[in-house]
C-alpha cells in the first residue's frame, strides 16, 4: 500500500466536503427513527443485512449506467475488505448486539465516541495533531449529546458490560476504519467503491439473519416497506456515497467530528416521527451539540 497521506501537508477543509456531511448526517439521522419502526416488524440482521445488500446492488446497477467499472485490481480487494469490516459488518453487528444489553440512548452516546477514537488514531497515523479548537468541539459535543441522551443517567452495571464492550469495540473500529480509509485510499469511482464496501459488509450479515432469523414479510405494513425503500436507498446508498465523498475531501478528525450530528438529526426526527419527548433542555442540548460541529469544521 502506498501512503497517501503527506503529514508535513496542512489538512484543508473543502466545502465540498462539508456538504456531503451534511447528507450524511441527515440520511443517517433521519434513519434512527425508521430502524426503530422497522424493527417492530423485521428481525435486526435480516433488515440490515438484506437491505445493505440490495442497497449495493442499486449503486453496482447505478455504477454501471454511469459506465464505470466494477472492476477492482487485486491490490486493492485487501483495502476493500478490511474497509467493509470495519466501517459496515462491524458497526452493525456489533450495534445491533449491544442493544440486547443496552438501552438505545445509552447504546448510542457510547457509539459515538466514535470521533474520540478516530482523533487518537489520526494523529499516529495521518500525523493530524489535535488542534485546541477541535478538542473544545469535541468536549463540547460529548457534553450536548450527554444531555440528549443520557438525561436519565447512564448506570454502569455487570449486566450491562457485555453491551458496553461491544458498543466501544464498534465505536472503535468504525473509527479506525475511518482513517485507515484516509491513510490508504480506494483508488475507484465513489459508487463502485460504496458498492463493493456495502456489498462485503452486509452480504454475511443477510446471510446469519436469513439463516438463524425468521421474518414474517407478509405481517410488514405498507408503512414499513416505504421505510424499506428509504432504508435501502437512502441510508445505504446515498448517505454512505456522501460519507465516503466527505472522508475523501476532508481531515478524519473533522468528518469523524461531523457525525455527531447524526444523533442530533435523530433526536429530533425521533420526536416528530415517534412523538418522543424533547423538552427546553434537550432542545438547548441539540443546539450546544450541533455548535460544537460548526466550531469543529473552522
Amino acid at each position: 500500500m502506498l501512503d497517501s497521506t503527506r503529514r508535513d501537508a496542512r489538512p484543508r477543509i473543502a466545502p465540498a466536503g462539508l456538504m456531503f456531511l451534511a447528507i450524511t448526517s441527515i440520511g443517517w439521522g433521519f434513519n434512527w427513527p425508521v430502524t426503530k419502526f422497522l424493527l417492530s416488524e423485521l428481525p435486526p440482521l435480516t433488515l440490515r443485512g438484506v437491505t445493505g445488500v440490495l442497497g449495493a446492488l442499486l449503486l453496482a446497477a447505478l455504477a454501471l449506467v454511469r459506465g464505470d467499472s466494477l472492476r477492482v485490481a487485486r491490490e486493492i480487494w485487501p483495502r476493500l475488505v478490511l474497509a467493509g469490516l470495519l466501517n459496515v459488518t462491524g458497526w452493525m453487528v456489533l450495534m445491533g448486539l449491544a442493544l440486547l444489553w443496552l438501552p438505545a440512548s445509552e447504546a448510542a452516546l457510547i457509539a459515538y465516541t466514535m470521533p474520540v477514537w478516530a482523533s487518537i488514531i489520526a494523529w499516529p497515523v495521518l500525523g493530524e495533531r489535535p488542534t485546541l479548537l477541535r478538542t473544545l468541539s469535541l468536549v463540547m459535543a460529548f457534553v450536548g449529546l450527554a444531555s440528549i441522551m443520557g438525561g436519565n443517567g447512564i448506570a454502569a452495571s455487570a449486566a450491562k458490560l457485555p453491551g458496553i464492550i461491544m458498543a466501544l469495540c464498534g465505536a472503535a473500529g468504525f473509527a479506525l476504519g475511518t482513517v485507515l480509509l484516509k491513510k490508504y485510499p480506494i483508488r475507484l469511482p465513489p459508487v463502485t467503491a460504496a458498492a463493493w464496501q456495502i456489498g462485503l459488509g452486509c452480504f454475511p450479515i443477510a446471510i446469519v439473519g436469513l439463516v438463524f432469523e425468521t421474518s414474517h414479510l407478509e405481517l410488514v405494513t405498507p408503512v414499513g416497506w416505504w421505510l424499506l425503500v428509504y432504508s435501502t436507498v437512502v441510508q445505504f446508498c446515498i448517505a454512505y456515497v456522501s460519507w465516503f465523498a466527505a472522508l475523501s475531501r476532508l481531515p478524519a478528525s473533522v468528518a469523524a467530528i461531523g457525525t455527531m450530528a447524526v444523533p442530533v438529526i435523530g433526536v429530533a426526527a425521533s420526536a416528530i416521527a415517534l412523538h418522543e419527548p424533547l423538552g427546553p433542555g434537550q432542545i438547548a442540548a441539540l443546539m450546544f451539540t450541533l455548535a460544537a460541529v460548526v466550531l469543529a469544521t473552522r
